[in-house]
């Protein structure tokens, strides 16, 4: 993101408060609501017309029966995350999201973090994944865990509650396996799986340890049919063929039949992955993407994106989304969608004090609140989605500008000064001896060249 790009975000933040701590009790009002109480919209007959309504319906079993099935008593409903990384991502957002609307319609979620599962991976269409350690696993599995729960409510009729799979699989004996789940699956109809195909169809090939996804993922749904009566399993689309892998064992052992819903991969309107940007994913864990950096990120949302954002990742009505997509329509540059947007999400995963830092934050930047009163952990990580550069204490504000690249060179630098443009930390420079000071919280300072662009400085 560019010092300009934000700047054109943050220009219309209205109304603007004179202090950050104003900013912080306006914001927190506002959102606090939202974060404590999700709620499904009352217009719809039933969760399922939601979720359909919503986008968040790709593919699934039969369409009818899902609809009876969600419109009548209490259901038991999984979804299953492996500790393939250290954190969840905006990908496993939407399913989660998807688990609290049926949460919120009476059902009853299961959590799965898949300590067995993760030791293995499920394949990735171009090559083999590499295995982690088994204490890695194990403790990525906490990790995974403690986020789920955030999401999902433990209280009530339709109490969620965590599983591990690794309960189930560590004391099965590989022969036990083979008899007793592998008997049932037909390799012909393993091969045909998409991701399978995929891989037979690369350089890398396939091995035997991730072409038996399929196989544990299928023997996790039929376990916790057994042991909790789930009915209902729902994951990303491109995890079909595991989904249904589950949906066919059931039926082959137990003469039952069970659902599963994919939902849809989310892209860009451009084709670009979502998410995902050179490979710096949008991480749910606060210490991997910080809340101002999640923030920035749904604000950036393209207008032809938007609407589509709020109706899956946000708990606003039919109504209010319809309100917003007008408002994209008719007054596209005040980005009124966008900024929702991007307070909602960073609410439900951050908080709504981490939500109202990070709006005071990108409004001190820019003259609308007391830099000063920011928090140091917001307004470092909100210096480092800037130009910014690490400088020793007295450095001169000339070489300050030429680390931080907002000029070419030293002479430039002054010029910028002599001519009244450059501001340190909110004051104006006019000496062109002057030197940086740290003196913001965390031991940083703000440069400014001109009205729009900014830099950080992290002072030693």
């Amino acid at each position: 993101m560019s010092a300009d790009q934000f700047y054109l975000w943050s220009d219309h933040l209205a109304p603007k408060p004179q202090k950050a701590t104003d900013s912080l009790k306006r914001v927190s009002e506002s959102v606090s609501v939202k974060a404590l109480e999700p709620a499904n919209d009352p217009t719809f007959e039933n969760v399922w017309d939601e979720i359909v309504w919503r986008g968040l319906v790709h593919v699934s079993t039969d369409q009818e029966a899902l609809r009876e099935l969600l419109s009548g008593d209490p259901i038991t409903y999984y979804c299953g995350f492996d500790p393939t990384a250290p954190s969840l991502h905006l990908g496993n957002l939407v399913q989660l999201l998807t688990m609290r609307r049926l949460q919120l319609a009476g059902h009853k979620p299961l959590g799965l973090v898949g300590g067995s599962t993760g030791l293995i991976g499920d394949p990735r269409p171009t090559a083999e994944r590499t295995l982690n350690t088994k204490d890695t696993v194990a403790e990525w599995v906490g990790f995974l865990r403690a986020q789920v729960e955030r999401f999902l409510s433990f209280e009530g009729d339709s109490a969620a509650r965590m599983v591990n799979n690794l309960d189930w699989t560590a004391p099965m004996s590989a022969i036990d396996f083979l008899r007793e789940i592998g008997k049932h699956y037909r390799v012909g109809t393993m091969l045909k799986k998409d991701a399978v195909s995929a891989r037979l169809n690369s350089e890398a090939g396939i091995s035997y340890t991730e072409f038996s996804y399929q196989i544990l993922q299928g023997m996790d749904y039929l376990e916790l049919y057994r042991q909790y009566g789930c009915v209902l399993q729902s994951g990303g689309s491109d995890q079909w063929g595991n989904l249904t892998s589950g949906v066919d064992l059931i039926h082959r052992v137990e003469g039952v039949g069970v659902h599963a819903i994919g939902t849809p991969l989310i892209t860009n309107s451009d084709g670009t992955k979502f998410g995902k940007s050179e490979g710096n994913a949008i991480w749910l864990d606060a210490a991997m993407c910080s809340p101002y950096r999640m923030y920035q990120f749904w604000l950036s949302s393209a207008d032809a994106d938007v609407v589509d954002r709020l109706k899956v990742f946000t708990f606003l009505t039919r109504a209010e989304i319809e309100e917003y997509a007008a408002l994209v329509d008719a007054e596209p540059f005040r980005r009124a969608a966008q900024k929702r947007l991007a307070l909602e999400v960073t609410t439900f995963v951050h908080g709504a004090h981490a939500a109202a830092a990070v709006v005071a934050a990108s409004e001190a930047l820019f003259g609308a609140g007391d830099l000063r009163a920011l928090d140091a952990a917001t307004l470092r990580s909100a210096l480092e989605e800037l130009p910014h550069a690490a400088v020793a204490a007295e450095t001169s504000v000339a070489q300050a500008l030429l680390d931080t690249g907002l000029v070419s060179s030293l002479s430039e630098a002054r010029r910028a000064i002599a001519q009244g443009g450059v501001s340190l930390d909110g004051v104006k420079v006019d000496d062109e001896s002057a030197v940086v000071s740290g003196t913001l919280p965390g031991g940083v300072s703000v440069l400014r060249r001109g009205k729009k662009t900014l830099a950080g400085l992290f002072v030693a």
